[in-house]
C-alpha cells in the first residue's frame, strides 16, 4: 500500500485528503495516490460534508475539533488538513495506515 502524504511541522501536521462525500457512512478507505481517502455521509453542500470529515477525524485522531482546519479545499473533494497537536506517526498509526 503507498503511504499518504502527511508532512509534519512544529505545529502538528498536514495531510492531503480526498473526501467522498454523499456516501453510506464516514470511514476512512485507505489510501489512494499518496492522499488518505476518507468517504463521509453527508452531502456536499453548505459546508456539511467538511464538518463530517472534522468531527471524524477528531474522533478517530483522539483531537479536538478546533485542532482540524482545512487550508486547502473547502469546495473540492481534495484537502489539504492541518492537524494541530500530533505527530506525524500517530497520525498514520490511529488511521490504521502505518
Amino acid at each position: 500500500m503507498p503511504q499518504p502524504e502527511i508532512h509534519q511541522d512544529e505545529q502538528g501536521v498536514v495531510l492531503v485528503a480526498k473526501i467522498v462525500p454523499g456516501s453510506s457512512k464516514t470511514a476512512l478507505a485507505g489510501v489512494l495516490d499518496h492522499m488518505v481517502k476518507i468517504k463521509v455521509a453527508a452531502p456536499p453542500e453548505k459546508g456539511k460534508a467538511n464538518e463530517c470529515l472534522v468531527a471524524f477525524l477528531a474522533r478517530r485522531l483522539g483531537v479536538r475539533k478546533n485542532a482540524i482546519h482545512i487550508l486547502t479545499g473547502q469546495t473540492n473533494p481534495i484537502k489539504h488538513v492541518r492537524i494541530d497537536g500530533i505527530c506525524a506517526r500517530t497520525c498514520q498509526e490511529k488511521l490504521g495506515l502505518g
